[in-house]
């Protein structure tokens, strides 16, 4: 087998239907659109989500809940979490800067602090927010908690 003696498998190929070129072709006069009406007329388009005049599903739907836009996402960080990193990358202060390096927080995240897990080492921690919890336990090691 080369290059040149290769082709498609049959029936693999068609040919476009060609509309509209004269009844010689089987698809003149109203090319395949049928006889008047909007969807036999140029330009027409169908709205997103039409269903025939039915009543369509996202009016039907009854719309429910509420999207707070002063909401703020916050990603948690257990104290575990910055044990195991402070031990590792042998650190006494624990800024966002380090959680993104580390990979445990990405680019814009608000970084929240939670009480999950113990600490032994003495750390300075930085972060957004900071539950009850955490900040007694970080205090507690001999610690402090610095809010942004």
């Amino acid at each position: 087998m080369e290059l040149h003696n290769l082709t498609p498998a049959p029936g693999s190929n068609k040919k476009n239907k060609r509309v509209g070129r004269g009844p010689g072709s089987g698809y003149g006069g109203t090319s395949t659109r049928g006889h008047k009406g909007a969807k036999s007329r140029s330009g027409y388009s169908r709205k997103i989500g039409f269903e025939g005049g039915q009543m369509p599903l996202q009016r039907r739907v009854p719309k429910f809940g509420f999207n707070n836009i002063n909401r703020k996402e916050y990603k948690a960080i257990n104290l575990d979490s910055l044990e195991a990193l402070a031990a590792a990358k042998n650190l006494e202060k624990i800024t966002v800067a380090d959680l993104r390096e580390a990979g445990l927080v990405s680019k814009n995240c608000l970084v929240k602090v939670l009480g999950n897990g113990a600490l032994t080492h003495k750390i300075e921690v930085e972060a957004d927010a900071f539950s009850k919890k955490a900040e007694e336990a970080i205090q507690a090691a001999g610690g402090s908690v610095i809010k942004k």
